[in-house]
């Protein structure tokens, strides 16, 4: 999609990205901002950006997580502007809402108790435990993404995820596996 958008000004291509990465990048925003409607003009003015700027598209290695950086980004500057809050938060103490845009109607009901168990459980997990959780489990970015996107290592990102999954086994009461 990227060198068909770059190369050749394709606008199907563009509204396939869009709606392939608007749900999470909303997400993501949403985290920062606590508002549906702040994360929706955040997210519209980074991909509107991207369709300006789409000669130079293909500079670009890793768009998915360029596209995370620069929500984030506009997700802060958006929240100075609102005057929101006097000091600005690190990223890992901000709330995070789990959605997911991939579960179909009927696995819905099928799963709806375990579904609610998990999120009270994710819930539970410490703020930066919980984001990283999001982003790797969810979003499905890769470590080293998570770690330039939190501007952390990537051995943090592996220690925090081991805490949030032992945690989420505990609460669900899952058998682990026994070291031998």
């Amino acid at each position: 999609m990227q060198y068909q958008i770059a190369s050749y000004e394709d606008e199907t291509a563009y509204k396939k990205l869009f709606y392939c990465v608007f749900p999470s990048l909303q997400n993501h925003a949403f985290a920062i901002l606590q508002s549906r409607q702040l994360a929706e003009e955040v997210v519209s003015d980074v991909l509107i950006e991207v369709w300006k700027r789409r000669a130079t598209l293909m500079e670009i290695e890793n768009l998915r997580l360029y596209l995370f950086v620069s929500v984030r980004n506009g997700a802060i500057k958006k929240l100075q502007q609102e005057k929101k809050s006097t000091r600005q938060q690190p990223i890992y103490e901000l709330k995070v809402e789990l959605i997911s845009e991939y579960i179909q109607p009927d696995a819905i009901v099928q799963l709806s108790e375990t579904t609610q168990q998990i999120k009270e459980a994710v819930q539970q997990l410490p703020p930066q435990c919980k984001l990283i959780y999001k982003l790797a489990k969810e979003d499905q970015l890769k470590y080293r993404d998570i770690a330039a996107l939190l501007q952390i290592s990537v051995k943090t990102i592996d220690h925090q995820l081991a805490i949030a999954l032992k945690k989420l086994a505990e609460k669900l009461s899952l058998p682990r596996k026994q070291k031998k």
